[in-house]
């Protein structure tokens, strides 16, 4: 886990900070922790990791059972709550289903955080495949089809930072280009409109990504149709499936930059309020 960034700012909270760092210090491999364990892993003392688990426990976000502490549903709230705010998943999945019965394979919708995309939408079909998808999961963005979309949205000065970034993901892609064979990679995507990444960040994933164009012309998301390389070819993944995706991508753009125009703007089965997604 990647610590986060300190800050020497009088206005820096640093217990709100070591809390969050608790939270994150959660994951596949680490679901259930003793004290000591979650204080390793956050890289705090073992006092300050036990009041903090304390203090998550009572306000709802961590349970224990006989010394172990684990994460609750309610931390779900912290991340739903992003996606509901964005309104991403209510528009765009009438969109994404349909693409999927068009095509029979998962699509998906990214953003860029700094070198990663993250997951915040996918319509999904059953079929096994190497790397395990879901909201929130995150991929180094050089490998992946959407990443590529989403750097090629970049100002220069944007993209050095990025790049500059190293991933939290967790993950190795099987390929890592350079920085001129990624500044090649990017040009055509720019040109093109449309970027695939075949086999490149596991075997078996063949992927294929366009824009989602949201208010000002910006990007404002990527979204993919996913396939197994054995299954689909890349003629067909191009030939078939890219015109259907592209189609969906244009849609759901059309409707952020609608929604955008309004003055406020009711999303989700809460009723929040939520702006239309740009990328940074």
């Amino acid at each position: 886990m990647k610590p986060l960034q300190r800050s020497d700012s009088r206005e820096f909270v640093e217990a709100l900070a070591r809390g969050i760092e608790v939270l994150r210090s959660f994951d596949a491999m680490h679901m259930e922790m003793t004290v000591s364990e979650v204080a390793a892993q956050a890289g705090l003392a073992r006092p300050t990791a036990r009041r903090l688990l304390l203090t998550l426990e009572h306000l709802g976000y961590v349970r224990s059972v006989g010394g172990v502490f684990a994460l609750t549903a309610r931390t779900l709230e912290l991340g739903t709550a992003f996606i509901a705010s964005l309104g991403v998943w209510d528009i765009a999945r009438p969109h994404m289903q349909a693409l999927v019965e068009q095509t029979r394979e998962s699509s998906s919708m990214s953003q860029l955080d700094w070198a990663d995309v993250v997951y915040v939408a996918r319509v999904a079909v059953p079929k096994i495949i190497a790397l395990s998808v879901t909201i929130g999961t995150r991929f180094p963005a050089i490998a992946t089809s959407m990443g590529r979309v989403l750097l090629a949205g970049l100002d220069a000065d944007a993209l050095d930072a990025a790049l500059a970034t190293p991933s939290t993901s967790g993950i190795v892609p099987r390929v890592q280009p350079d920085r001129e064979e990624l500044d090649a990679e990017l040009a055509a995507v720019r040109e093109q409109g449309w970027a695939m990444s075949d086999e490149q960040l596991s075997l078996g994933i063949r992927s294929i990504a366009v824009p989602v164009i949201g208010a000002g012309g910006r990007v404002a998301a990527a979204m993919n149709v996913t396939t197994h390389a054995a299954e689909t070819s890349v003629e067909r993944l191009i030939g078939e499936h890219l015109p259907r995706l592209l189609e969906a991508a244009a849609s759901i753009g059309e409707e952020w930059s609608h929604l955008a125009r309004l003055p406020s703007v009711r999303v989700g089965a809460s009723g929040s309020t939520g702006e239309i997604p740009t990328q940074r």
